[in-house]
Order: structure tokens, then sequence, then C-alpha cells
């Protein structure tokens, strides 16, 4: 598995019964705390492996720091954060590489493993499947509008909480039933990792919005006229293959093109396993996680619809 669908990380077969995943991510501060700062750049690091249906086993950090502006304690700050999430994944540090910058970045490369024949892609999705998303949307725009203090403590608390939550239990859940597709939803938003899933797919995928999922006081941010600045760029890019089937107004529609970071995972599933599934989540802890549409043919080029 390598680049050609746009997919979340590489696969490399070792042996008949093994294959390494291999990914790398690293973000720029959404939090001041640098502790959560870290737990959340390794959560959406290690993401990767598990929407392949893979397990971490090993992590490299990977740092940017301004030496000179910044504390060395503030950098340690970030890797106990880091080392914290991997722990939690049951991987190890293996050590690392950094170089001075002028703006702190931080993420990890990530090796997993997983058996050749059972990896999960992004090109899987049939039509007749239902759409499963394990995490809500909106950290985008909450960071951006908690900067002008728009956003309540409450709020940004469960927001930093989602974040920080490893999508190990819900590969977990989700490796004991039948998986077409997987892709984890990050910066693109909702729209451009599901228009890559969709692509990749052969298919048209058919979001209802009164089904998503929402972070507290996303939508509230949108309405009062925050953005990211990622979102045109999202818009953009899915510009003639997706459509708007139900009229929502411009603030509401931002929603699929929120940047994640740490987000969820986008599942394709059989449709008469996707009720079970969301029991099974919910059972374990991922409250979150909701049946949020359906998959159908191709229609010429249109591979989204919001209805």
């Amino acid at each position: 598995m390598g680049y050609e669908t746009s997919d979340d990380a590489g696969i490399y077969r070792l042996t008949d019964d093994l294959a390494v995943i291999m990914t790398a991510d690293y973000i720029t501060p959404p939090v001041n705390d640098p502790y959560v700062y870290g737990q959340i750049a390794a959560a959406n690091a290690l993401s990767d492996v598990y929407a392949m249906g893979g397990r971490p086993i090993a992590c490299l950090n990977l740092v940017n720091f301004p030496s000179k502006k910044l504390p060395p304690e503030v950098l340690h700050k970030i890797i106990a954060g880091a080392l914290s999430k991997i722990n939690e994944a049951e991987a190890v540090l293996a050590g690392g590489h950094s170089i001075d910058d002028d703006e702190p970045k931080f993420g990890l490369a990530v090796t997993g493993i997983v058996h050749p024949d059972k990896f999960w892609t992004n090109r899987g999705a049939r039509p007749g499947d239902v759409l499963i998303l394990t995490k809500p949307l909106g950290s985008g725009v909450l960071f951006n509008a908690n900067l002008k203090k728009w956003v309540s403590e409450k709020a940004l608390d469960a927001c930093v909480e989602i974040l920080t939550m490893l999508n190990k239990t819900a590969a977990e859940v989700l490796s004991q039933f039948e998986i077409h597709a997987v892709t984890d939803i990050t910066g693109f938003g909702l729209a451009g990792h599901g228009f890559e899933m969709a692509k990749a797919s052969g298919v048209c995928l058919s979001i209802r919005m009164r089904d998503l999922p929402v972070m507290d006081e996303a939508l509230a941010v949108y309405e009062k006229g925050m953005t990211t600045g990622t979102n045109a760029f999202n818009r953009k890019l899915v510009k003639g293959h997706l459509q708007f089937e139900t009229r929502f107004p411009f603030w509401h529609e931002e929603i699929v093109f929120d940047p994640q970071t740490s987000g969820g995972l986008l599942v394709s599933v059989p449709e008469n396993q996707g009720k079970e599934i969301i029991q099974a989540l919910n059972a374990k802890g991922v409250a979150g996680a909701k049946i949020i549409g359906s998959v159908h043919a191709p229609e010429a080029k249109i591979h989204l619809k919001i209805t």
C-alpha cells in the first residue's frame, strides 16, 4: 500500500503473515499547555496506524523547537505528554530528531504492524454500506475561536478530552466486524477525507448533516463569524465533487470543511452491522460514534452529497 489513493499510511510486506505500517505526522501547538500539546500530537500521529487496522509498536519524536525563546522544560513537557499516549498505545519511544526553529512543531514517525491480508484501506467502500464517524467534528474552529475568548472553558475542555482520546479502542471494536473502508478525519476535514474515500472506492457518499456529531459550541462560533485558515482550501478541494442536496446557511456548511486534529475514524460497513457496531463502540466508551450516512453508486463527478 503506497500513496496512490492518499491513504493514511504506507504498508510494506515483510513475510506472509507480517507487514509494517509506516506513517509520520506533526503539528503546531493547538493549545498553550505543552503536556496536552504533546498528547494531542501523539494521538494524531498514532491514529494513522489505527486507520489501517494495525497496532503501533515504535515511535520516533519529530521536534522543531525554538530553543532560544523557550526553556527546555517546555520541550520536556511536550515529550512527556506524547510518551503518555505512546505508553497508552502499548508502543515504545525509540528516539527521534530535533532541529531549532522559530515555532514549536511536534509529532511522531510511527511504525505499526498488521497481517498482510487484514489491513484496512480507504478504497473499499461499497454501495449499500452505512458510514460511521467515531468522534465529533469542530476542533479546528473551536481552537481558533478560543484565541478570541469566544469558547467556554467547559467546551474547550471537552474538545481537548476528545482529541487526546486514542482511536485504539475504536479500532479494536471495529476489528470484530466486517470493515470495507476506513480513514481518519484530520486536516482536510470530513469533506476532504470523505472525498478521498469516495474517489478511491469509486462511489458516492451521502452524509446527513443532522446526524453529524458536533462538538459543543462549534456551530455557534461558526454562526458568529469564526472560521479557520483551512476551511476555504478544503471547500476548494472538493469543488465540483460535493453537492449540498439541502440548503444550509454558509456557516452551517462550514462544519464539513472544519480541519480536525486527532479526529475520529470514518468507516464504511455493511448496513446490517451498523447499529450493532455503534452499540459496541458506545459500550467501550466511544460515546461520540454515530451513523452519519450511506454509500451509493457514483454519479458523474459527484462523490459527496450532503443532505
